[in-house]
């Protein structure tokens, strides 16, 4: 049987990767760069690797791909859940390819789809809404800004992994010139490439994602769609609180747009539905498994095991789409109590809001009854951090002496 590589277990979308294929009787291998990882304590774990930082060693870490490879009977399926990887496979895919299985074909792909300036250019060649978008070296900058996108407004990254490694944010907001100024200004000091967009009007539940995986015709053949709650950070971050909600206009307008780029494997579109004229406005594609992994596996869809039975030469998982409501959601508990005390402290949600809101079956972020481990070593590990941040620092006692 082929094994099945995860990379980046120290997170909970590794650990929804490990336990949808390891409920199948597949072996899988957790690889990351630390020992803390704890998406590898689930008992649905075969084996678990640490390798060269993805980062600081790049080439080693790609080489220790390799030589794993080499060392099995049938070649592994590699499964990236972090985009730092997934840069790094598009990086080598076509010496990857030759030890993995891999769903693109297509090098370059996955870069470009990622990148928010590549991305908007390919979304407006196909027809498909964005929202409005004016670059730094554009002349008679702040005149577009002040007629096209309007304060307040965005200043997004074209690469946000490098981004969100600098400033631990994936953008800034800015409500004035001076602030736009200041900005631009921190993203040139860290050589970072921004863009300007103009916000589309709506609360957080105005986004929506579109969750499909495309077989190796670049056809769509399973898929489920997504209405956010709230999100973390607030406002422009990633999903705490998620429900299945049926959206066939997502299909409609995502589909063919993947179709047509000759995407193939999993992919996630995220969308804004514009407050004031209902129209669907295309922010990001995730060319990887995302926040919402353990959702779509709850409402039918395990895409994982889709991604292997196809690459492995099995029969394939009969096409599906997840065309009815659950009302089921995602919930990643920790963050989502972060959030909640910022929509309530910026009066965007009430307690009542909040509370009214939890009474939905949940897709649990990390606990779950029959695998308990991860969730305690998530908690140890939390619990280290906390006692950390509030420890005293050590003082010298030669230091005291001096004093006395």
């Amino acid at each position: 049987m082929n094994k099945a590589v995860i990379l980046g277990c120290n997170y909970y979308i590794g650990l929804s990767v490990i336990r949808c294929l390891g409920k199948h009787g597949i072996h899988t291998v957790a690889v990351d760069y630390t020992n803390d990882a704890y998406g590898a304590r689930s008992k649905y774990c075969s084996e678990r690797l640490i390798a060269p930082h993805y980062k600081e060693q790049k080439e080693q870490f790609i080489e220790y791909l390799i030589q794993y490879a080499r060392r099995q009977a049938l070649p592994p399926v590699l499964i990236p859940c972090h985009d730092s990887f997934v840069e790094l496979i598009d990086q080598n895919l076509t010496e990857l390819r030759k030890h993995y299985l891999i769903p693109q074909t297509e090098p370059g792909l996955y870069t470009r789809l990622m990148n928010k300036e590549k991305l908007h250019e390919l979304a407006v060649s196909h027809g498909i809404r964005v929202p409005e978008t004016v670059r730094p070296e554009d002349e008679h900058l702040f005149e577009k800004v002040d007629e096209i996108i309007k304060y307040p407004c965005i200043v997004k990254p074209t690469d946000s992994p490098a981004f969100v490694a600098v400033f631990r944010k994936k953008l800034f907001q800015v409500n004035n010139q001076q602030e736009l100024v200041q900005a631009l200004e921190r993203a040139r000091k860290a050589n970072l490439e921004v863009i300007i967009q103009r916000i589309i009007p709506g609360f957080d539940d105005h986004m929506h994602t579109f969750d499909v995986y495309l077989d190796q015709n670049a056809k769509a053949t399973h898929w489920v769609t997504c209405q956010k709650y709230r999100q973390y950070p607030i406002n422009f971050g990633a999903s705490v609180y998620t429900g299945q909600k049926y959206v066939q206009e997502l299909y409609d307008i995502g589909a063919p747009f993947l179709e047509a780029v000759g995407y193939k494997g999993f992919a996630e579109i995220e969308f804004k539905k514009d407050a004031q004229t209902g129209a669907y406005y295309l922010i990001e594609v995730n060319v990887r498994i995302t926040n919402l992994n353990q959702l779509l596996y709850k409402s039918g869809i395990n895409i994982p095991y889709i991604t292997y039975r196809e690459l492995t030469g099995q029969a394939p998982v009969p096409p599906k789409a997840v065309t009815e409501n659950t009302n089921r959601v995602f919930w990643y508990f920790f963050e989502d109590m972060l959030a909640v005390r910022d929509y309530i402290r910026t009066k965007q949600l009430t307690y009542t809001q909040v509370i009214a809101s939890l009474f939905k079956p949940k897709a649990y972020a990390i606990w779950d009854w029959s695998d308990p481990m991860p969730a305690f070593s998530y908690a140890a590990l939390l619990g280290g951090k906390v006692l950390r941040k509030f420890r005293p620092a050590k003082t010298d006692p030669n230091q005291s002496k001096m004093k006395g």
